[in-house]
Order: structure tokens, then C-alpha cells, then sequence
């Protein structure tokens, strides 16, 4: 039996067909691919830890820079374009019932918790081991447990950052 690895272009790709209701494809190709993303999912979990909710919204696939190592997501996220998410991050429903919403080009440290409804901005850092339970505005960095957003000197003034290349493209 030949094991199957993550291969990131192909996994987003059947992914994006399967989400969008509007998807040319025919409904039996958007079911095979639904069989592969859940089988690839169930493997991935068993063997890695991790669980890429289906019905998280990625706006583009995020850029997984260990792969999917540990990385836990729920169902109801909603993530922005060009996000880094590094191993073993948990962005997960909190007991208020909410799911965090993340913005744009955002960096998430390795072992970063984000928890419940909360509300991070654009082009925010977020520490490694750092617990995010309350709102971060845009242009922060976040560190500690509970995290506090601290703001960051460099901004997208003059079109560039170094956190805009951290997700692959400028």
C-alpha cells in the first residue's frame, strides 16, 4: 500500500471545487473529490494531528510552512489571503459559541492558540505559544498567554512589509 502524502496545489485545487456550490464541475467529479479531501483529512489526522475543518473558509490556501503538522482549524474559521500558519496552531471555537475570524496576510506562530469569537486583524504577528482570546487590531503583534497586541512601527506605506513575503507573495 503506497502512502499518500499532502500535496498542497492538488488538495486546495479539489478543495475549492468542493466548496463552491457554482463549481463547473459535474456533481459526481465534486463528490470523488470530496471522498479524496476526506480520506487525505483522515490520514492526516491520524498521522499528524491534524484537522482542517471542511467547512473552514480559506480566501487562498494558506501557506503551511511545516506542512500539516498539528494544525487544528474549526469548521466555521474564516481566513484571510496569504496566511502563514505554523505547526502545531489550534484556531478553534471558544465556549461563547463564536469562531475567529483572521484577516489578511497574517502570521501564526508555531504553537499559537486562537480561541472563540475573536477578531484578528491584518497583517497581524502572532507570537509562538501565544493564547489569543480577545480582539487584535491590524498592524500588531501579539505574544504572551493571554496575548496582548502591541503595535508594529512598519506599515504598508510604502507598499511593502516584510510580513507581506512571509506567505510567499508580495
Amino acid at each position: 500500500m503506497r502512502l499518500k502524502r499532502y500535496d498542497p496545489s492538488r488538495y486546495w485545487a479539489m478543495r475549492a471545487h468542493v466548496i463552491d456550490p457554482d463549481s463547473p464541475l459535474p456533481r459526481i467529479v465534486r463528490l470523488f473529490y470530496l471522498y479524496r479531501i476526506k480520506r487525505s483529512d483522515a490520514f492526516n489526522l491520524a498521522s499528524m494531528g491534524t484537522d482542517l475543518g471542511v467547512g473552514a473558509a480559506f480566501a487562498t490556501p494558506p501557506h503551511l510552512v511545516h506542512g500539516l503538522n498539528g494544525i487544528v482549524v474549526t469548521p466555521r474559521a474564516r481566513i484571510g489571503v496569504h496566511c502563514t500558519i505554523n505547526q502545531q496552531v489550534t484556531i478553534g471555537d471558544g465556549f461563547d459559541g463564536g469562531a475567529p475570524t483572521i484577516g489578511d496576510h497574517c502570521f501564526i506562530g508555531a504553537g499559537a492558540k486562537i480561541i472563540g469569537g475573536v477578531t484578528i486583524g491584518d497583517h497581524v504577528r502572532i507570537g509562538a505559544n501565544a493564547v489569543v482570546v480577545h480582539d487584535i487590531p491590524s498592524w500588531s503583534t501579539a505574544v504572551g498567554v493571554p496575548a496582548v497586541a502591541r503595535p508594529r512601527r512598519e506599515r504598508a506605506d510604502s507598499g511593502s512589509s516584510s510580513i507581506d513575503t512571509v506567505g510567499g507573495e508580495a
